[in-house]
């Protein structure tokens, strides 16, 4: 038996609305708002086939992490956008670059990664692929 793929994660968020509007406009997430089988409306940010469940903070949907909290992830996102495109597209959204361009190691070889924070101040790696030699 084996995991074969990732669906989704959960984070959770101190702003719902602050956290939405960065990954909408900085990452190019989009948001979703949809309701469970009990009626519950939830939010989440869906990029390619995976997506990003928000849970508000101090109201987690359950079952949950047995200690949730916001700012503590460290997220890693593949991206097909020049690095060099990047850094503008941060600048020019009043976004600080904590580090890079760095040379990393993803999980299906090197990549060159930039180092921001979202409004929880979680982690926020934009990585592009390098190119084979």
């Amino acid at each position: 038996m084996k995991v074969d793929s990732l669906d989704h994660l959960v984070l959770t968020v101190a702003d719902m609305a602050a956290t939405c509007q960065f990954y909408r406009d900085i990452l190019g997430m989009e948001m979703l708002e949809f309701l469970v089988a009990d009626g519950t409306k939830r939010v989440a940010l869906k990029f390619g086939d995976q997506k990003i469940n928000l849970h508000q903070l101090g109201a987690e949907f359950d079952p949950k992490a047995e200690h949730p909290t916001a700012g503590s992830a460290d997220l890693c996102f593949l991206t097909s956008g020049k690095v060099s495109d990047w850094v503008l597209h941060l600048q020019v959204h009043n976004i600080l670059i904590e580090q890079g361009p760095v040379t990393r190691t993803g999980a299906t070889g090197p990549i060159v990664s930039l180092y921001v924070r979202d409004p929880d101040e979680n982690l926020i790696e934009i990585s592009t692929l390098m190119p084979s030699l």
